[in-house]
């Protein structure tokens, strides 16, 4: 059995490993910079490694998991310091097109193979083992990887050379964060000519309005007004968004819809209010968020 090695145990990482480590036949060793993140997964068959480098000597295959392409290149140059010839790295994070071509010809040069997998769905589907996976590799690197993707997902989809994986995933939440906002947008309309949200949500949820966004970020977050800061942040959103919109530029498509949406996002955030779940932009549309002076 391959040994794996696996970097990033935050909200997403944290589950997919320990869906890697109960279900992959040899040994995963784990890492994350937080101590809390690496005891949350004590219980796991996962043999947690107090260095970066521990997770990484001695293991046939990387994981990563991580906030951004920064945090990716950091950790990948790193990995070719350590001189690992031989090893595939897998990122299962989301950056963007340029940097995972940038890195896998970084790595290439020392030796080592690439494949970005980032991965689409909602917390309860990483800990269900429940991802989409979209991955950009070579055919032969994909067949390698597709059953231990297996192990965190039920849908994983080969889109093509590398880049291709972010790409799709890039385009799938840029989708979401439109939709998202484009729902607030029609919730807050609702409201103020009468309609109950809930009313409204269940009407068009049976017509052909209805969508995964509306049933899951509508119904579960904008509804009952609950925008937790440990889930998805604005945050995140702008920087997935300058992601889509640089591949845009690169395609020379201007994407108006995706410029709204960021706007709205990048208000959140200049509010004060980035940290929180990012269905919180209804908020926003509603006139229920103060201005970055704190008056309403």
């Amino acid at each position: 059995m391959e040994k794996i090695g696996f970097i990033g145990l935050g909200v997403m990482g944290g589950p997919m490993c320990r869906n890697m480590a109960a279900k992959h036949g040899g040994e995963v060793h784990a890492f994350d910079l937080s101590e809390a993140a690496r005891e949350a997964l004590r219980d796991s068959p996962a043999r947690l490694a107090a260095r970066m480098q521990d997770a990484v000597q001695g293991v046939d295959i990387l994981f990563l998991s991580l906030p951004g392409p920064k945090q990716v290149e950091a950790v990948c140059a790193e990995v070719e310091r350590l001189g690992k010839p031989g090893l595939l790295v897998v990122d299962l994070s989301t950056t963007t097109v340029a940097s995972a071509r940038r890195t896998a010809a970084a790595l290439e040069k020392a030796g080592m193979a690439f494949a970005d997998a980032p991965v689409a769905r909602t917390r309860e589907a990483a800990i269900r083992g429940e991802l989409s996976i979209m991955v950009g590799a070579s055919a032969e690197v994909f067949e390698r990887l597709r059953p231990l993707l297996a192990h965190m997902g039920t849908d994983v989809t080969h889109c093509g050379g590398i880049g291709t994986g972010q790409a799709v995933k890039l385009i799938n939440n840029a989708l979401v964060f439109e939709h998202t906002a484009a729902l607030a947008e029609m919730m807050a309309i609702g409201e103020r000519a009468g309609v109950e949200p809930a009313t409204l949500l269940q009407a068009v949820s049976r017509g052909s309005g209805d969508s995964f966004v509306l049933r899951n970020h509508g119904m579960k977050a904008m509804l009952p007004r609950s925008f937790p800061d440990r889930a998805f942040p604005s945050d995140y959103v702008l920087k997935d968004i300058a992601g889509a919109l640089e591949m845009a530029g690169d395609a020379g498509i201007q994407a108006r819809v995706t410029e709204v949406a960021r706007d709205y996002y990048a208000e959140v955030v200049r509010r004060g209010q980035g940290s929180r779940y990012f269905p919180v932009v209804l908020e926003l549309i509603a006139g229920r968020m103060g201005k970055p002076d704190g008056s309403s």
